[in-house]
């Protein structure tokens, strides 16, 4: 079967899925009373984000994971401010989706998309990610992490981190 088969072959099933879950969830009340807490905002966002994995792991496309973790990501975002009532933490939590979609791409490349070129991006998107997670949430009032002088070391150490990775690059190409 080619890909275009097994394509619509996956959003076929997915959709009388889909139904037959809709159909029990308005036709048993015990169906609806044990599934209710997972389908309520943010929680269903996880959800989403694993079907979008599943579609993209059923029609051979890893590709896929990386919407799928922005998608989840944003669940995770959007669930620890319903539960810690810290909306206005969202100034600087922004930043993490930079590594969601490092997270998707390390998934697509274990998936076998590109491996190696996926991994290596996965990883450098993830640490941008992680640095201006913490320059911003310590400009805006996140966390105190390293005090006064936090957001300067961390750009400091990001700016490091690139300088690193830039002359590790040449000396690597140089050797080739």
């Amino acid at each position: 079967m080619n890909k275009q088969g097994r394509s619509q072959l996956a959003l076929g099933v997915i959709l009388i899925l889909l139904g037959a879950w809709f159909l029990l969830d308005k036709s048993v009340p015990a169906f609806h009373t044990l599934f209710n807490k997972y389908t309520e905002f943010p929680f269903n966002m996880f959800l989403i984000g694993g079907g979008i994995l599943i579609i993209g792991l059923v029609t051979g496309q890893p590709g896929m994971a990386v919407p799928a973790s922005i998608v989840a990501g944003l669940g995770g975002i959007f669930y620890y401010q319903d539960v810690t009532n810290d909306y206005s933490s969202w100034s600087y939590m922004w930043a993490l989706i930079l590594g969601f979609i490092g997270v998707g791409s390390i998934l697509a490349g274990l998936l076998g998309d590109n491996t190696a070129h996926n991994l290596r991006r996965g990883l450098n998107t993830m640490v941008i990610s992680a640095v201006l997670f913490l320059v911003f949430s310590s400009f805006l009032g996140g966390w105190d992490l390293l005090g006064n002088f936090g957001p300067a070391i961390l750009l400091i150490l990001l700016g490091v981190w690139v300088l690193g990775s830039g002359l590790y690059r040449s000396f690597r190409k140089r050797e080739e």
